[in-house]
């Protein structure tokens, strides 16, 4: 009979739901667990061998004692709940995780206490709680087996020395991880382990586990409930009643606490009180956060909370099961108002140690054997893991990634608040990041320890008995002898410390008086007010950070089913106007928590709140906002970095304390129940058998289930009237599984069933999801790279920095190391990934194949016709981008090098057809992963590839934008014109390349050094070559280009220069058509070009596709040319077009400001590039100018310029110039200024390049629309241009200066190669 039909509805409010034993059952004797005939499978697996050969014999070689020995739940009351079914699996696997263990009179047998807990598909928990402690067998069947298989392995022992055992030693991950549980919790001299078991002379205990299920993780108090019924099973006497009152009193009698109240009931010797926080303050969280501050330190701890809020992977490793569940459940209490979405098994039992090879994120906890040495520790991945060692308060973090904002600030207060309980908040060793292996301490860990953990140990808290002061007082008050001589020494004024100390410490714990508290309830107030403070620290710090969340949700959606249908077209929330209304110290660390899955489904509760009753986290978040809000109405702190502190400390752990000293409610107490008499006898040392029938039926009435009845029917009134949203709830469960988690079976593993069979199905669901996490990754990286063209199509909202596509390429780099981690053979180095490629690499070595690559991966990148006739062609290949990376001595570690190689194969457009040869070897493949893997499933492969194959459609720079100050070699091909004569120069040539991040200074290029190549018509072409190394200059954006005039032969006429990145393979083309040369064109020996990239001609070109239209853009070769020379050509523009030309150039530089920084491009290029502000002014004033013919030689707008300021220099120094408005003085003055200043440089840049400089120092200082009117004025215009001239039309001056003007709000910044040698 079940306990829900006895007591319909009241389920959900019960105290506890299930009381179970755990054990050996006599019936079925002593069974082999299971995790030897799992371990066997696994390995044949890994070997290639069939699993089902394995042989599931019994480990021999181990000593019986230290052998686990499959345990069964022995009985559970009720034999269900409706709201809770009973898991019997999941239950006896996580009360005993190593299964049954032995014992003999030798051996300690001090009684164990650890927790668990349950989570379910939907994400729903349920806490147990276990008492373990060892009983005396009375089996002789039992007894019997146990020295069979010790004489077993005796014999086994004297023949294990011969060579086949050797065979069986193996370096897998799983050994190692199977080595790490072996049972060395209790360990004894050498003597008793080599005398084992002998039945004749030694007693036979074996464990056995009490367990509570509970519905909320009231630790403390079901601690203490299990600790008396322990005490009552052991005491000489027997208890006031049966065991089964008591066990009934709290499956049924004992209600939970209501919100905001205390609840007080009886255990077997003494009363036990609980608290549950309000509706408006933070969640229950009964586990001692003053415990795993000890054990990690306040640094360590921040940051193992950080890799968590991350969603990395994180292992805790302990020999402690509670204290594995301690740390787990601090951690995950601290996410508040967020909450985990991945696998979180905080003990995992030793059957799931499969679990680890997961390519997922989760939060898990393995046992360690005492004193192991973690460097013998072989974990499947460690790119992206995040390894707690609690017994030896050290962490390893991963690689790179972001601190929790004010962390300094932050840790600070923590250890305020620790300090003011009298704990140390410098527990813990300085956290490290993987950078070798081994890098576990060495010193013992005893030695470390500081007092106040040795203090923790040894009270009792960690499952060990306490007592041992008060049983030494109560000797000392026995002996009248020690009585009258402590008399003595207080009349003499001396004092007893230790006594003293010892009585005080007594009487404060057994004062009767009333309102007195013992020191259990004194310890649970001092750690109930303490975890509430230190958690309203984390709480406060996002409250500050998410404080304007609201205002950035996007609810688009008219009701919850058509939410519900387009949740994965949709975005729900602002990313980018988010992030650019945050500190800048926020942002590195908040663009990697909003990608997170917790913020999105943080994010989806929000949304569903609109027509759904609020998730209790976000109803407290957001009554916590809108407080705040409140109290900041007059000086708000949103928007800025500085740290705030916490400020309801007090009152929070005021509230705790005043509900444990006024208790609200006490519940019945335990009573006598109509049972048989004679069953269940007492019997120290040994737990009865229950009575089920009065165990599996609850009261029919008492004066709480009524309460809880009304509140059910409460509720199911309230569930019939929100039906009328009319949403199918299976449709709901659907769309609610898809939107919230990336593969819904992969939140917690399923402990019930472990075959072979069900392995297989969870592999190929984490197969599925991580296809899926793929695909919706690429797709995110991709609307994120469209900007605003994805913005107008509807796919996604525009960035304002380049944090997220950052952001976004470490996640692609996570999922690439998981998927290259899942379904290993065997473990080598930190990634996956890189050890792939480095087995790839000396296998093509061997082969002697770096020089025959495949077809595919032979392809030369192919430039534009006039690129790919001079440049070289540039090998695409997997292996020479892998010596690429080696070869930079600033990546110290694998999975930094995996990084690289990854982000470099991304900005080449090479990643997809690298990884498709990589996956090409099969032989490779097969040996290295196992047949389960993600790389052996080839369809799910094919499509993975597919996916990344979409990213060529976007040019990235991801590489060369990270990777600042590595040395790259470039390549830099001058053309002249094609003609051999023009091609030939005398002088010496020089170059200088500049790129976003600096350039590489004037480097010397060998003269007359002609390289000869042939287009396709087999014409010859000739060029100039040089091949240099320098730092990293970024995206390249300009060419200062020029020789020393030196020779006969120095003037040289010069096509286009080509500069090409060797490593990333990006060629830039800067297009010339000018002379360089005295006495020729404008008579520059120097010009400074405008680059643009050379996108590649043709689909063929590596399989790349095309890409995003380049930003740059620049001058075609006919617009630098003499004034002269284009007016003689017959296609002027007129006055109409040039205004227009000028329109256009100042719409482009103010929609460049206006653009997201990453989004904007080069400022150079629509200063001086094609259809640039230059290039429009210079029509401007060419319109109109006179005829050559008239000057008798080529003339230029500088002329003119140079001619005005003459008139202007000589007018000032007759005075003329004295009588004019002051502004206007200071005007002629600075133009004057100006003029000189580039006439002076040394620089010789020639006329048109001195005009374009003086437009670029008149833009960048808000001079130009000063200067007109000054040349407008001046008696030169009429010796020069004509009536019909725009400069002498006065609207049409007017009109410019009203469009120049409305470049003033922004702040235009020059690159130096175009002011070099200025100073202004």
């Amino acid at each position: 009979m079940s306990g829900s039909s006895a007591a319909p509805g009241a389920a959900p409010c019960r105290f506890a739901h299930y009381f179970a034993i755990c054990g050996i059952d006599t019936d079925t004797g002593l069974e082999p667990d299971e995790l030897a005939a799992l371990y066997q499978w696994l390995e044949a697996d890994r070997q290639g061998q069939d699993p089902g050969d394995a042989a599931s014999g019994e480990n021999l070689e181990q000593s019986p004692l230290k052998r686990t020995f499959k345990s069964k739940v022995l009985a559970h009351y009720p034999e269900n709940v409706e709201w809770n079914p009973f898991d019997q699996d999941a239950v006896n696997m996580l009360c005993m995780p190593k299964g049954l263990s032995f014992r003999t009179q030798a051996d300690q047998r001090d009684p164990q206490f650890h927790s668990f807990i349950i989570t379910k598909e939907d994400g729903s928990r349920t806490y147990g709680f276990v008492h373990t402690f060892y009983e005396e067998v009375t089996s002789p069947q039992i007894c019997s087996a146990m020295q069979t298989l010790h004489l077993m392995h005796n014999a086994q022992s004297t023949t294990g020395n011969n060579p086949s055992s050797a065979s069986s030693s193996s370096s897998s991950s799983m050994d190692s991880l199977a080595s790490s549980l072996d049972e060395a919790d209790h360990p004894t001299t050498s003597s008793q382990r080599a005398g084992g078991y002998d039945s004749s002379r030694d007693t036979l205990y074996v464990s056995k586990a009490m367990c509570l299920i509970t519905p909320m993780p009231f630790m403390h108090a079901c601690r203490r409930f299990l600790l008396q019924l322990h005490k009552a099973v052991s005491s000489p006497t027997a208890p006031p009643l049966p065991l089964e009152s008591y066990v009934h009193n709290i499956l049924y009698e004992v209600p939970l606490p209501a919100p905001g109240r205390s609840l007080k009931f009886h255990g077997v010797y003494e009363p036990i009180v609980c608290q549950r926080p309000g509706p408006g303050e933070l969640q229950l969280a009964d586990f001692p956060l003053a415990e795993a501050f000890s054990l990690l330190g306040v640094e360590n701890l921040v940051q193992v909370f950080t890799c968590t809020l991350l969603e990395m992977q994180i292992l805790l490793y302990s020999h402690d099961y509670q204290r594995l569940m301690t740390v787990a459940e601090g951690i995950t209490t601290l996410l508040f108002p967020f909450q985990w979405q991945h696998v979180y098994v905080p003990i995992l039992p030793a059957s799931l140690l499969h679990f680890l090879d997961a390519p997922v994120p989760y939060l898990m906890g393995l046992q360690s054997k005492e004193g192991a040495d973690r460097s013998k520790l072989e974990l499947p991945q460690e790119a992206n893991l995040c390894f707690v060692d609690i017994d030896n308060h050290y962490i390893e973090l991963p690689e790179d990634f972001p601190q929790f904002p004010n962390k300094t600030e932050f840790t600070q207060e923590l250890s305020e608040v620790l300090l003011s309980f009298n704990i140390s908040a410098n527990t813990g060793a300085p956290p490290r990041t993987r950078t070798s292996p081994g890098s576990a301490p060495c010193t013992p860990a005893r030695e470390r320890r500081p007092v106040a953990l040795r203090q923790l140990e040894d009270d009792g808290r960690n499952g060990n008995l306490a007592g041992e002061e008060l049983a030494v007082l109560e000797l000392l008050q026995g002996n009248a002898t020690l009585e009258r001589l402590q008399a003595l020494t207080r009349r003499t004024g001396v004092t007893v410390a230790r006594v003293d100390a010892l009585r005080a410490g007594v009487r404060a714990q057994g004062s009767e008086g009333p309102g007195a508290r013992t020191a259990a309830e004194e310890e649970e107030l001092r750690n109930a007010k303490l975890n509430v403070q230190l958690r309203e620290v984390f709480a406060s710090r996002f409250t500050t950070m998410f404080a304007d969340y609201e205002a950035f949700v996007i609810q688009s959606a008219p009701d919850l089913e058509s939410w519900l249908t387009n949740r994965e077209q949709m975005h729900n929330f602002d990313k980018a106007s988010f992030l650019s209304d945050q500190p800048e110290p926020y942002l590195p660390f908040l663009s990697h928590f909003i990608e997170t899955q917790m913020f999105a489904t943080f994010i989806d509760n929000k949304i569903m709140s609109q027509w759904e009753e609020k998730e209790p986290l976000l109803r407290v978040f957001d009554g916590r906002i809108d407080k705040a809000r409140l109290y900041n109405v007059r000086a708000p702190s949103l928007r800025s970095s500085c740290y705030q502190r916490c400020s309801i400390l007090k009152e929070s752990a005021q509230a705790i304390e005043q509900r444990l000293m006024k208790i609200d409610h006490t519940a019945i107490h335990p009573h006598l129940l109509d049972m048989k008499i004679g069953q269940g006898k007492y019997e120290q040392g040994f737990f009865p058998k229950l009575q089920a029938d009065v165990l599996n039926t609850g009261p029919t009435s008492n004066k709480w289930s009524h309460r809880t009845a009304t509140a059910q029917r409460r509720k199911d009134r309230h569930r019939q009237q929100t039906e009328h949203l009319g949403l199918d709830n299976d449709l709901k469960e659907k769309y609610m599984q898809e939107a919230r988690i990336l593969g819904k079976n992969l939140r917690q593993p399923k402990l019930s069933d472990l075959s072979p069979a069900v392995i297989a199905q969870t592999n190929w669901k984490f197969v599925e999801g991580l296809l899926k996490e793929c695909r919706m990754k690429t797709k995110r990286m991709l609307v994120e790279k469209m900007g605003r063209e994805a913005v107008e199509l509807g796919h996604g909202e525009a960035n304002i920095t380049g944090l997220e596509e950052n952001t976004l390429i470490a996640s692609l780099c996570d999922l690439l190391e998981r998927i290259w981690s899942h379904g290993l053979q065997v473990k080598q180095g930190k990634s996956a990934l890189w050890s792939h490629l480095l087995h790839y690499q000396a296998r093509e070595e061997k082969l002697g194949q770096q020089q025959a690559e495949s077809p595919v991966s032979n392809v030369p990148e192919r430039r534009k016709s006039d690129c790919c006739v001079a440049m070289p062609f540039l090998r695409v290949s997997l292996t020479q981008d892998m010596r690429h990376i080696q070869s930079m001595s600033e990546i110290k570690t694998d999975v930094g090098r995996a990084r690289a190689w990854i982000r470099l194969s991304l900005e080449k457009k090479l990643l997809s057809q690298h990884l498709k040869q990589l996956l090409s070897r099969h032989a490779l493949t097969r040996k290295l992963y196992k047949r389960y893997a993600f790389l052996r499933c080839e369809e799910e492969k094919e499509q993975f590839l597919f996916h990344l194959l979409s990213l060529n459609t976007v040019d990235y720079f991801c590489f060369t934008s990270v990777f600042t100050t590595i040395m790259i070699p470039y390549r830099v091909i001058i053309i002249p014109i094609k003609k051999l004569s023009n091609a030939m120069t005398t002088s010496n040539p020089w170059v200088c390349v500049s790129g976003e991040l600096r350039d590489s200074g004037v480097m010397q290029i060998p003269k007359n050094v002609l390289e000869m190549t042939f287009d396709s018509a087999f014409r010859p072409h000739t060029h100039i070559s040089a091949l240099f190394k320098c730092q990293n200059l970024g995206k390249l954006t300009t060419v200062q280009l020029g020789h020393d005039n030196a020779g006969l032969l120095a003037k040289w006429l010069v096509d286009c220069v080509l500069v090409r990145n060797e490593i990333t393979g990006h060629t830039y083309r800067f297009p010339c058509g000018r002379w360089l040369g005295k006495g020729v064109d404008d008579g520059s020996l120097e010009r400074v070009l405008i680059g643009e990239l050379a996108v590649p001609s043709g689909e063929e070109d590596s399989g790349k596709g095309c890409g995003t239209p380049p930003l740059l853009r620049s001058p075609s070769q006919a617009r630098r040319i003499s004034i002269t020379s284009l007016s003689g050509r017959g296609n002027k523009p007129t006055s109409a077009q040039i205004q227009e030309a000028i329109g256009e150039a100042v719409i482009n530089i103010i929609k460049h400001f206006h653009k997201p920084e990453k989004e904007r491009g080069s400022l150079t290029v629509l200063l001086c590039g094609e259809n640039s502000l230059v290039a429009a002014l210079e029509q401007f004033f060419h319109f109109g100018f006179k005829a050559a013919r008239l000057f008798q030689k080529t003339m230029f707008v500088w002329d003119f310029v140079e001619k005005a300021v003459a008139y202007m220099e000589s007018a000032d120094q007759m005075g003329d110039l004295q009588e004019t408005v002051e502004p206007l003085g200071m005007t002629c003055q600075s133009l004057c200024h100006y003029v000189n200043a580039i006439n002076s440089t040394s620089r010789n840049i020639g006329k048109d390049g001195k005009f374009q400089l003086l437009v670029c120092l008149g833009a960048r200082d808000r001079l130009l629309p000063q200067w007109l009117p000054l040349l407008v004025e001046c008696p030169v215009i009429p010796r020069m241009y004509e009536d019909t001239a725009l400069l002498r039309d006065r609207t049409s001056v007017n009109a410019l200066i009203g469009v120049l003007e409305t470049l003033h709000e922004f702040p235009v910044t020059l690159e130096a190669s175009l002011v070099k040698g200025i100073d202004l």
